[in-house]
């Protein structure tokens, strides 16, 4: 859904942290930190689509021919957001690692230690957040590096809220780079997790619940970040039209008020392996402006939802969708929306299984010549008007 999203424009980060990642996402907080190693649990299972041979071109250098003379032409406004169609293997190479959390150099167990430790952490500090209520507007500015994150870690015993669904943001990275949060609770906030032009962040394993908005949102510029593993539910309490699972990016309505009347180019984001449920909006909005994403491995329930339509909105360009599985919803599965010429073009839907008990498709493409890919290995059960609106491909 649409609405105001607040919170200041921050400078975007660069990160260059890539690995390779399997679907084991919940991992332990003690030992090693992340590294690039493989992790050893099996991978999405997404071995049926068709992949190129080797004397091809990758596929990531592989862009779809125009279908129609409406595919936006180079002196179109947001001819910028013309992205190439991802490859099905794209979810195997997130910016952040599945983490474990090092031994603490700080252990803290009130809100003013914790609040002190969040406005001094340096590269390579590991917080431990011992068991415990936490109430505050928990915030940071600090920095990592990619070498030596700063680590935020908890059990789910150690609840961080802000004391009220009009509260304000529960947790919020505004500016801050670089960091790994893993494990606690975060609650009885307006907002859960905010990250504002933050690059590198990894959030894991983490418990979001009882929220008046959006439970997580990557906004201003934020990149190469991922959400991982984590169980959202019971979204929207202030507002139901905001109460989203993952918010990805800034609404056009927004956009002069946040990112200079620009789109927000927070790209390259990863949402893998999350369990999303009870939101009153959408699962995962992707807004337009937002470009290059992975949708991969989750599991959303959308009978809560009471002004979402559809577990997924896709309004951004270059995203891959696989490997989801989705249950109860009003009309679709996923809806993809060109809200701007140029913008929900070029996405890729991969061996999703929806049942969707709902009145529409698993995946809408209501804009049908935006060269969307709905490949055949997507299921669907209970979705009144099938699979697609698209005719699926093969390869």
């Amino acid at each position: 859904m649409n609405g105001p999203k607040g919170g200041p424009l921050m400078a975007v980060a660069v990160l260059g942290l890539v690995v390779t990642f399997g679907a084991g996402w919940a991992v332990g907080q003690n030992g090693s930190d992340e590294t690039s190693q493989a992790v050893s649990t099996p991978a999405p299972d997404i071995t049926s689509v068709a992949t190129p041979a080797a004397t091809t071109p990758d596929p990531d250098d592989t862009v779809l021919p125009a279908e129609t003379s409406t595919q936006p032409s180079d002196s179109d406004d947001y001819a910028a957001s013309r992205i190439k169609l991802p490859s099905v293997d794209k979810w195997k190479t997130p910016p952040v690692a599945v983490f474990r959390c090092p031994k603490a150099t700080v252990t803290v167990s009130t809100s003013d230690q914790l609040q002190r430790a969040l406005d001094t952490a340096k590269a390579g500090t590991s917080i431990r957040i011992a068991d415990g209520l936490y109430t505050g507007k928990f915030r940071t500015s600090r920095d990592g590096t990619a070498k030596k994150p700063i680590y935020l870690c908890g059990g789910r015993g150690a609840v961080l809220e802000a004391g009220a669904v009009k509260g304000g943001y529960s947790l919020h990275f505004d500016g801050a780079s670089y960091w790994r949060a893993n494990g606690f609770t975060v609650r009885n906030g307006q907002k859960g997790i905010m990250v504002d032009a933050g690059t590198g962040i990894g959030l894991q394993n983490l418990l979001v619940e009882q929220i008046g908005d959006e439970a997580v949102h990557l906004r201003t510029g934020s990149t190469k970040n991922v959400v991982r593993g984590l169980t959202i539910r019971d979204t929207g309490r202030r507002k139901p039209q905001y109460g989203e699972g993952v918010y990805i990016g800034t609404a056009e309505s927004n956009w002069c008020e946040y990112t200079d009347c620009q789109p927000d180019p927070s790209n390259d984001n990863f949402v893998l392996g999350n369990t999303i449920s009870g939101t009153t909006a959408e699962s995962v909005d992707i807004k337009e402006g937002t470009k290059g994403g992975v949708l991969s491995g989750n599991t959303f329930n959308g009978s809560a939802m009471t002004e979402g339509d559809s577990w997924v909105d896709v309004k951004g360009n270059g995203w891959l969708i696989s490997n989801n599985t989705g249950t109860s919803s009003r009309a679709d599965g996923y809806k993809v929306l060109e809200i701007l010429d140029g913008w929900g073009w070029r996405n890729l839907f991969a061996a999703n299984r929806s049942t969707v008990k709902g009145s529409g498709y698993a995946v809408n493409v209501t804009k049908r010549h935006s060269d969307n890919v709905v490949l055949c290995d997507n299921t669907v059960t209970s979705a009144a008007k099938g699979l697609t609106t698209i005719d699926c491909s093969r390869k």
